[in-house]
């Protein structure tokens, strides 16, 4: 009775808490480390002229004056449900495209996606009190934001409007729903033939597994990419070795991995399709990119393997079955990883534990196989090193474990926190992370890894783009829509 009494009371006091915070985290909490500290560290490495000419001409800040390598180029972004195709078009936004952004004019379905479903954790437009998830939002960057129904015939009209102006389309749709529709890349390429047609999925537009939807209307997404090319398989921690190298449960990434590879390449083949029209007579081209397929590449050695011995890799966690000590391992206030792909540097590992654990020396003398880089990766050899190293973790945190390992011009740095690495002096500096402003406030975001180049970086100008925003702005630039007619087409349902 007394227990049913406080969890009551639990429940009551839990109820009490907000879920969010009604103030935005100032960032940066702290400021980044000045210019004369960080020419120190140059000098420190002997880099000093070479550090400050780098710094000197690739500054976040600057870029925003330079030129855009894609500047003239236009982009239509069509697609439901998906990140593929969304990510493919942020990445050419970036690179200083012009991208459209179409959506039904009841929205992307995407918008409405939000951590288990709490409206708590969505944005809201500063305007319109529209609410927007911050997945959406952060793929929104550098796009403008248009509505069209594209099942009815005036809206394939419009699409066919704003298609003839477009040098690329990146279709995120099931296969074939544009081309069903009369505005596929079949039947747009006759009225442009420079046009270069992306379509980005899962597991592909055609064979025998193809993409698909079910009866009850549920699309194929992320996931099913991830279990398709035996990424899902591969990933997790083993159990008891059970035959044909099954292990233990499988574990998928949360993050919509194989999504954003697919964007990634999608991208790749874009640009590789429009420097082909450039050189060789003009003409555009279908591309296929899916999610399978991309990660299935980056997993080619597992593929390799089963070739070479009709083998399946097991589960070997975060283990690498290459090297010993190549790892993350706890310790006292979180995880540390520590790298040991060469002898030299194997060794200069077991000198530094050694100092405060004397048995992990010991260990290397009575053990002949652990004195070579073969030998030492057997289980029964990473089950003895793991279990040393660990035990020399716990006593210590991670800024100990890297000062001591670094002594010895060892591989290591801790496994960071996110706020950690909003707050961590390098990225600030460059920056890594960084805040803008957009309809629904202000967001802090991971600046493009394609930001630093010395003539035409990489750079994101808004993100979180509203609704419908740029309709008008738009269809009357593209297709001569004036207020008039753009109302009337908004009470059809049209946009």
């Amino acid at each position: 009775m007394a227990k049913e009494k406080r969890d009551v009371e639990i429940n009551k006091r839990a109820d009490t808490i907000p879920l969010t915070s009604p103030n935005v985290r100032p960032w940066p909490v702290t400021p980044p480390p000045p210019p004369e500290e960080v020419t120190k560290v140059y000098e420190k490495r002997k880099a000093g002229e070479f550090g400050k000419w780098c710094e000197d001409n690739f500054r976040f800040e600057k870029g925003f004056a330079k030129p855009e390598a894609l500047q003239g180029l236009r982009v239509l972004d069509i697609g439901l449900w998906r990140m593929g195709h969304k990510f493919a078009s942020s990445l050419l936004g970036e690179a200083g495209a012009e991208v459209i952004c179409i959506e039904p004019p009841g929205g992307d379905p995407l918008r409405n996606l939000s951590p288990f479903g709490r409206e708590e954790y969505m944005l809201t437009d500063k305007e319109t009190g529209e609410k927007c998830g911050l997945d959406f939002i952060s793929e929104m960057v550098n796009k403008y934001s248009v509505t069209l129904n594209v099942e009815t015939e005036e809206g394939q009209e419009l699409f066919k409007n704003l298609a003839v102006h477009a040098d690329v389309i990146v279709d995120g749709h099931l296969p074939g729903y544009m081309d069903n529709l009369g505005i596929g890349y079949r039947q747009i390429s006759r009225i442009n033939p420079r046009l270069v047609y992306c379509w980005v999925g899962v597991r592909g537009s055609w064979g025998s597994y193809k993409d698909r939807v079910s009866k009850h209307g549920q699309w194929e997404l992320d996931p099913f990419a991830q279990c398709a090319n035996s990424f899902v398989h591969n990933t997790g921690f083993p159990q008891d070795q059970l035959p044909r190298g099954k292990g233990g449960d499988p574990t998928r990434s949360a993050l919509w991995i194989t999504d954003y590879c697919a964007g990634e390449q999608a991208a790749v083949n874009i640009l590789a399709a429009l420097y082909w029209r450039a050189e060789s007579g003009g003409e555009g081209q279908f591309i296929e990119s899916t999610g399978a397929e991309s990660y299935l590449d980056i997993l080619d050695f597992d593929l390799s393997w089963y070739g070479f011995n009709a083998s399946i890799k097991a589960r070997t966690g975060a283990w690498d079955p290459n090297l010993n000590q190549y790892e993350w391992n706890p310790c006292r206030d979180g995880y540390m990883m520590i790298g040991g792909q060469s002898d030299r540097l194997w060794y200069r590992i077991g000198m530094c534990i050694e100092r405060d654990e004397p048995q992990f020396g010991r260990l290397i003398h009575e053990d002949p196989f652990l004195k070579e880089v073969g030998a030492r990766n057997a289980l029964q050899a990473l089950i003895k090193t793991y279990t040393l190293t660990t035990r020399w973790l716990r006593d210590i945190n991670r800024i100990e474990a890297e000062e001591k390992l670094l002594q010895y011009e060892i591989a290591a740095g801790p496994i960071m926190f996110t706020d950690e690495v909003a707050e961590f002096p390098h990225f600030k500096y460059r920056p890594w992370i960084y805040t803008t402003e957009s309809d629904y406030g202000t967001i802090l975001y991971g600046t493009s890894p394609n930001a630093f180049q010395m003539k035409t970086p990489h750079r994101l100008k808004w993100m979180g783009r509203a609704l419908g925003k740029d309709t008008n702005m738009i269809y009357k630039r593209y297709a001569g829509l004036g207020p008039t007619k753009i109302e009337e087409l908004k009470e059809k349902g049209v946009i």
